[in-house]
């Protein structure tokens, strides 16, 4: 069953790719507030949770962050990292800079081995103030699911106005200083099928990984339930089979 985040802070839990991972969730804790509407979404479907759509404040944010840090880091248990996702995507809060400005000075404060990272669909890179804090944070992690628009439609389902090339072109800005994440899978949904482990997909993706030169790649499937019931996982031998393809551009790559 999918399900929201009830709290600002959240965790800390046990990350497949980050270690001990103390999130933040800077979107509403009542409904989810997403530029993508993913099919494979563990908070569920953007209109399941239609409830007050108000971002959580910098004050709060700041504040409960303060209060969970010194608590963990008081009883012997500071986190690996501290983790921007949450119900929907963090980079649409319109203060996400400042609070990324207040999360770096907390962890130099409280916990300076802990890194910060940020889960992001990459749809808010084109301003300015959103590429400054990104590139602030120790893993600046950017979605690139698919290099055909159609693709994306039927995975990410993008909300706006969406294109892969301008994606390409804004992700080229951060002149490597980013970790591009891909979400692997099969099926269909409303009828149309989808496998972006196809060789076209992932000899087209390649290539778009190869034009941006990200500091590292993560390749992963599905792991927790999803809104739409008719994709399935991809097994870990194929992810590993892509990741080895990544690896041969000379740049680094996990798989979760």
């Amino acid at each position: 069953m999918t399900s929201l985040y009830n709290d600002i802070i959240f965790g800390p839990v046990r990350s497949r790719r980050l270690g001990l991972s103390l999130g933040v969730n800077l979107l509403p804790v009542e409904s989810k507030l997403c530029s993508f509407d993913c099919i494979y979404c563990e908070c569920g479907w953007n209109d399941e949770h239609p409830g007050k759509r108000r971002f959580n404040s910098r004050d709060d944010v700041r504040t409960m962050l303060r209060q969970t840090l010194s608590r963990m880091v008081g009883d012997g248990t500071p986190p690996d990292v501290i983790t921007f996702a949450g119900n929907g995507e963090p980079t649409l809060h319109p203060d996400f800079e400042l609070i990324i400005d207040d999360t770096l000075a907390l962890r130099d404060e409280l916990c300076p081995s802990a890194k910060v990272s940020v889960l992001s669909n990459a749809t808010q890179i084109g301003r300015e103030d959103v590429r400054r804090a990104l590139l602030r944070v120790d893993n600046n992690i950017l979605k690139l699911d698919s290099a055909f628009d159609a693709t994306v439609e039927i995975m990410d389902k993008p909300q706006g106005g969406y294109t892969v090339r301008r994606t390409v072109e804004l992700l080229k800005l951060f002149e490597g200083r980013l970790i591009i994440q891909t979400m692997f899978l099969r099926g269909e949904y409303l009828g149309q099928k989808i496998d972006n482990t196809s060789p076209e997909e992932v000899e087209a993706w390649l290539r778009l990984i190869d034009e941006i030169r990200p500091r590292q790649v993560m390749v992963y499937s599905l792991d927790r339930d999803t809104p739409c019931r008719t994709i399935e996982r991809i097994d870990v031998a194929q992810l590993r089979s892509i990741a080895a393809r990544v690896e041969q551009l000379g740049i680094a790559v996990s798989v979760a």
